[in-house]
């Protein structure tokens, strides 16, 4: 059968909640997509505005026909290669739901490596300021808020679109007074001395890999946020003496890589300045996270 044929089981009198996300898991599943049973789920919960509890509780209810055809619709753009969060305009990260746009990424569990390493260095009781260069969704930014009550968070980003993002990101998890943001280039703008740590998730894939990478980020997110330059490594160049003249004294530079870079950041990072350099690996025991603090002398 054909993920055609399996879409026109949506079309059947009678569907109820529990028969459309059986269909769309087979439709899923079909095509080779792994984790069918959980995306058939968000986007039956999606177009029905029903969560994990209402799918359970309502899988007898009936599905009205302009829902099913939604949800139809929904099912082929995944099959076309959309990802799910694209769909659903948002993505889940450390616990928490952010909204999506155009110009953000997706959030990736790689990245909460990247917070991990920033919440380790700081106490619950901590107070700090931080920068988040290339904010994006706000992702990184408004955990690190949440998760650290004494923070203050400056966000960065050429994109105005992302930085609206990030704002609503903010204002939906309650950190927004704790949150600024700046339209500029990672920390080009920003104060000279005045920071306890920067964080930045930059493009790091080298141009020429970029059209080899999976569907649905090539085609989906945004390529700013994405390209590296010719080596991959353009914005560790750029970060590295910005985040070395806003640091104070000790401060922490966290920078996720990409999982050959650790060594060509790691030199970067060091001539300008920054000691105590250190790598973290993601949870698949991959390179991810480059640490460091800045010097005594600029």
């Amino acid at each position: 059968m054909s993920a055609g044929d399996r879409l026109d089981r949506l079309t059947v009198p009678g569907l109820d909640v529990g028969g459309a996300v059986r269909a769309l898991r087979d439709v899923f599943a079909s095509a080779g997509r792994e984790g069918a049973a959980q995306e058939a789920r968000l986007l039956v919960g999606h177009v029905l505005g029903l969560d994990l509890t209402g799918l359970t509780i309502g899988a007898k209810r009936g599905v009205a026909p302009q829902a099913a055809e939604r949800l139809a619709t929904a099912a082929r753009r995944r099959l076309a290669g959309e990802p799910v969060q694209r769909i659903v305009g948002t993505a889940g990260f450390y616990g928490r739901d952010f909204v999506l746009s155009t110009e953000t990424l997706v959030p990736r569990p790689d990245t909460e490596t990247l917070v991990e390493a920033v919440l380790a260095a700081f106490s619950e009781g901590d107070s700090f300021v931080f920068a988040d260069l290339g904010v994006g969704s706000g992702a990184i930014l408004v955990t690190l808020l949440a998760e650290r009550a004494g923070a203050v968070g400056v966000a960065t980003d050429l994109s105005g679109e992302a930085l609206a993002t990030a704002r609503a990101n903010a204002v939906a998890n309650g950190v927004a007074d704790r949150a600024h943001f700046v339209r500029t280039s990672y920390a080009s703008a920003l104060a000279p001395g005045g920071f306890d740590a920067i964080v930045s998730n930059p493009p790091y894939i080298a141009s020429a890999e970029i059209d080899t990478l999976d569907e649905e980020v090539r085609r989906h997110d945004p390529r700013l946020a994405l390209d590296g330059g010719g080596d991959g490594l353009d914005a560790y160049r750029a970060i590295a003496p910005q985040a070395a003249a806003a640091l104070k004294p000790g401060g922490l530079l966290a920078l996720e890589i990409g999982w050959s870079q650790a060594s060509e950041v790691a030199a970067v990072v060091a001539a300008n300045g920054f000691e105590r350099v250190g790598v973290k690996a993601d949870l698949a025991g991959r390179d991810r996270v480059i640490t460091a603090r800045r010097g005594p002398q600029r």
